[in-house]
């Protein structure tokens, strides 16, 4: 199954780039910037990674940014994660990055975003992985700051492919964002947002229709609703789940509880991502392993998960197609048997 979970095309639809910053950059970085960070050894940072909550996670992940100052800062934490998502075979990424968590502190929208696109182009020419650029705003933050973000973007608005929204779900629906979302679109980004994690499935509906967002980032909490999930699947919305992540922050117990299957079941276009795995324990091929694991999944489902990830891309569909058609052919060769639930 390793190996399968290997040889399958992927694409990450789901990541926080702040959230792939692993102990070992996050101490070199510091010393780099001569930054404080209140932990003694990569240890210390490990073994302070394990949560009750979703907020509980945010507060190490800010604390964690704290010492990305400069754009080699930015370059490095980007570079790190493409090469880490290079060997486990993800061909493309659509990658979130929070500007606010950064220009909050003094740091330059420009170094911000030319550090991560610079490794991206990098990654892109030497490794392969094509890539989309989505800017979050945090949710915690009022909408007079999104709006300022939106407007410090705009000189990189051939850069940025696509709006989220992320950060402290519970008490921040997404209407809160309406406006904002609304001056985005008629701008041309793609509109996403985190609903239905902790929140519940009313924000998901709040995202659909008032932010018209064209895919729902987690998006766990809409089995509680059999109206959403009749829509979801008639319109074919896509879901990014982040299986480790949901464990971790305990949106689920046990991951033999994990509504993936559900989802599948009821004909949702879900998807696995990583969201923030140097926080969560797993990049892409860990996720799928431990769903593959813990919800007895078949080599089908898994290959239907990895052609779903591409068929929620914004990929150009000649490229989805031919990710589509790898994929079959894996499928195709693997012995007989194998594919059967």
């Amino acid at each position: 199954m390793k190996d399968f979970i290997q040889s399958l095309p992927k694409a990450e639809l789901h990541l926080h780039i702040e959230g792939s910053f692993e102990p070992e950059l996050m101490f070199e970085i510091a010393k780099r910037n001569n930054v404080s960070i209140p932990f003694n050894s990569v240890e210390e940072v490990k073994a302070a990674y394990k949560f009750n909550n979703l907020q509980e996670f945010l507060d190490i992940y800010y604390a964690g940014a704290n010492v990305l100052i400069e754009e080699k800062d930015f370059y490095d934490l980007t570079w790190a994660y493409l090469a880490k998502v290079a060997s486990e075979n993800v061909k493309h990424v659509e990658i979130f990055f929070d500007p606010q968590t950064h220009t909050d502190r003094g740091v330059p929208f420009k170094k911000v975003i030319t550090g991560i696109y610079k490794a991206l182009e990098r990654g892109e020419s030497e490794l392969g992985i094509s890539f989309k650029l989505i800017m979050s705003f945090l949710r915690h933050l009022s909408e007079e700051s999104a709006f300022k973000t939106l407007e410090e973007a705009m000189p990189y608005r051939d850069w940025i492919s696509g709006v989220g929204l992320d950060s402290s779900e519970l008490g921040n629906p997404p209407s809160k964002f309406e406006r904002v979302f609304a001056e985005a679109n008629k701008r041309g980004f793609k509109l996403v947002a985190h609903a239905g994690e902790e929140g519940p499935a009313d924000y998901i509906w709040e995202a659909l229709d008032l932010l018209k967002v064209v895919r729902i980032d987690h998006g766990n909490r809409c089995l509680d609703d059999t109206d959403l999930v009749t829509r979801l699947a008639n319109e074919q919305m896509p879901l990014t789940i982040c299986p480790l992540s949901n464990l971790e922050l305990k949106v689920v117990k046990d991951l033999k509880n994990h509504p993936l299957k559900k989802l599948m079941n009821k004909g949702l276009l879900a998807t696995i991502h990583s969201d923030d795995p140097a926080y969560f324990g797993g990049y892409m091929n860990a996720n799928y392993l431990a769903v593959a694991d813990a919800l007895n999944l078949s080599e089908a489902d898994l290959a239907q998960l990895a052609k779903n990830s591409f068929t929620a891309s914004w990929l150009p569909d000649t490229e989805k197609h031919r990710y589509l058609e790898e994929i079959d052919s894996i499928v195709r060769k693997r012995p007989m048997g194998n594919t059967d639930v």
